[in-house]
């Protein structure tokens, strides 16, 4: 039988203070990312192109930055429903893109999920924005952390822009199916009517004649 080796307090301190400094030395090769640092003024929309690495999706709201929470499934799923369905019925003048920034003004440019706008907009494979005089419709699926922004804050900078329709999209309760809040603009006010709201069926003949089944938002595009 091998004889047990008493352990001393000092070499286990050593071993522990040793294995302590391999984990900070880990840390401390991986690379740290530093939060962009405002201007006193703000932001502005033309930084979203300049400032490096950052997240994916990032909009700005009154000059200040806005990060993306990791979306649900019910939210990509929306998102494709709409996309997909949009882009099959808009006519050739137009087209659809999902999470592509409007620059509304030089302290607002919003990441709306999906947007229909004058196809001449298009200006090449590099472009990153719109401007809200070319965009028809923008539509918000709504989740956690963007409830407010959703119903409050982007509507109204939307309205103000003179975009003339806009969709907020929610979880029909502990379904998940969608229900649609579909505005238009008032052009004497800039600011948007009362919704109609749409279940199961959202069928349209503005901004152009839209027929979607909403219950279709596991099903394949195609299928």
């Amino acid at each position: 039988m091998d004889e047990e080796v008493p352990v001393q307090e000092e070499e286990l301190g050593l071993t522990v203070n040793a294995v302590q400094g391999d984990w900070q030395e880990h840390f401390a090769a991986e690379p740290t990312y530093r939060w962009p640092i405002p201007p006193p003024e703000g932001w502005t929309a033309d930084d979203l192109d300049r400032i490096p690495d950052l997240p994916p999706h990032t909009e700005l709201l009154d000059g200040s930055l806005v990060f993306m929470s990791p979306q649900t499934r019910f939210h990509s799923c929306a998102l494709r429903l709409l996309e997909h369905a949009l882009l099959q019925q808009a006519p050739d003048s137009l087209d659809v893109l999902s999470r592509m920034t409007v620059k509304l003004d030089t302290r607002n440019r919003p990441e709306p999920d999906v947007i229909v706008f004058a196809e001449t907009a298009n200006t090449g494979p590099d472009q990153t924005w719109f401007e809200p005089k070319d965009v028809l419709l923008t539509v918000e699926v709504t989740a956690a952390d963007t409830r407010d922004r959703d119903q409050e804050v982007k509507p109204r900078k939307y309205a103000a822009a003179g975009v003339p329709h806009f969709w907020r999209v929610e979880q029909d309760g502990d379904q998940e199916l969608p229900v649609v809040h579909v505005y238009e603009l008032d052009p004497a006010t800039r600011s948007y009517g009362l919704p109609g709201i749409f279940r199961d069926r959202l069928r349209l003949t503005v901004p152009f004649d839209i027929d979607i089944d909403l219950t279709a938002i596991n099903r394949r595009p195609g299928a």
